[in-house]
C-alpha cells in the first residue's frame, strides 16, 4: 500500500496535531514574583547607581551570572530600548557595537528610574512578561525528546543520535567531513551501523505566521536543496525528515508549503507530525534506493 504523503492529511489536519499543555493566568504570578523579584531589585539598584541609560546598560553587561544578565537585558529592554536585541548582547563585542548605534534611542535614565519607581517593587506585570521567557524552547525539547522515544521503540535495530533535550545541534561536518557547508545544524541523525540513513530537524509552532512562516518554509526549503544536492552528488541514500508540529502548522499556508516541500525530492523528505511517526517512517523508505 502506497504511504500517505503529508498533503493528504490535510482533510483532517487538526486530528495530526500534537497540543502542548500551557499554564494559566493569573496563576503563574506567584511563582514569578518569586522567581523575578531578585532581578527588578538589582535593576532597581543598578538604575539608581548609573548616571546614564549607556552607563546602566554597560552595568548590566558586566554582571558574571548568564541568567541574571540575561533577565536584567530583558528588563532594560522594557524600560529603555524596545530595539534591543537581548540574544545579540549576549557577547559583549555585539554589546559594545549596539550601544554604538542605538544609544540615541535609549530614553533618558531620570525618565527610566521615574517609571521604574511608579512601579510597586514586585511588578506582577513584568514578572508575568519574564516568565514568558522561562520555558521558550520547552516545547521544542518535548517534541525532540518523543520523536526519540517513538522511533525507538519502533526501530531498535537502528540507532538516532542527537541531544534529545537540550543540547548542542550535530553539525554537518561532523557527519560528513566533506560537506560543503560545515557549520549547517541538524537535530538528529538515524544510522545503520555506519550508514546515515536520514538526518532531521525537529521544531514545534505554537504561533507561526506572516514572515516568520516565510522564514521557516523557507529555510527548510534551501537546507534541503544544499543537503540533498550534496546527497545525490555523493550518490549517497540519506533521506532528509521534518518533523514539525503545534498549532502554528493550522496559520495561512504553512501545510500547503510543507506539502510542497516533502514532494519536491521525490520521497527524499518526509515532513511529520509526531502522530504520524508510526504510521509513515517505516523501515522501507529508510532503506530503499532511490
Amino acid at each position: 500500500m502506497k504511504t500517505k504523503s503529508f498533503s493528504d492529511y490535510k482533510s483532517d489536519v487538526a486530528n495530526w496535531i500534537t497540543l502542548v499543555n500551557g499554564e494559566y493566568y493569573p496563576d503563574i504570578l506567584k511563582d514569578a514574583c518569586t522567581l523575578y523579584k531578585p532581578v527588578l531589585a538589582l535593576f532597581g539598584q543598578l538604575v539608581k547607581s548609573s548616571e546614564s541609560s549607556s552607563r546602566l546598560f554597560f552595568e548590566i553587561t558586566e554582571i558574571q551570572e548568564t541568567w541574571m544578565r540575561v533577565q536584567l537585558l530583558r528588563v532594560f529592554k522594557r524600560y529603555v530600548c524596545p530595539a534591543l536585541p537581548v540574544e545579540m548582547t549576549k557577547r559583549k563585542t555585539k554589546a559594545i557595537e549596539f550601544e554604538k548605534k542605538f544609544a540615541n534611542q535609549f530614553r533618558p535614565i531620570n525618565e527610566v528610574q521615574k517609571a521604574f519607581d511608579s512601579r510597586l517593587p514586585c511588578d506582577e506585570a513584568m514578572c508575568a512578561l519574564l516568565w514568558e521567557y522561562k520555558d521558550r524552547g520547552k516545547k521544542g525539547y518535548d517534541l525532540t525528546e518523543r520523536f526519540f522515544e517513538l522511533f525507538r521503540s519502533s526501530f531498535a535495530e537502528f540507532q538516532i543520535i542527537g541531544p534529545e533535550r537540550a543540547g548542542k545541534d550535530i553539525l554537518m561536518k561532523e557527519i560528513f567531513t566533506d560537506y560543503p557547508n560545515p557549520n549547517r545544524p541538524v537535530d538528529f541523525v538515524i544510522k545503520d551501523k555506519n550508514e546515515i540513513l536520514a538526518v532531521g530537524l525537529a521544531r514545534y509552532d505554537s504561533d507561526r505566521g506572516g514572515a516568520q512562516e516565510d522564514d521557516r518554509t523557507g529555510g527548510y526549503s534551501n537546507c534541503a536543496n544544499e543537503f540533498l544536492g550534496y546527497a545525490k552528488k555523493k550518490g549517497l541514500n540519506t533521506k532528509l525528515i521534518f518533523i514539525n508540529d503545534g498549532p502554528g502548522l493550522l496559520l495561512g499556508s504553512m501545510w500547503n508549503d510543507y506539502a510542497a516541500l516533502e514532494k519536491s525530492w521525490k520521497g527524499k523528505i518526509m515532513v511529520l507530525t509526531l502522530r504520524m511517526v508510526t504510521e509513515r517512517i517505516t523501515k522501507e523508505w529508510l532503506t530503499v534506493k532511490m
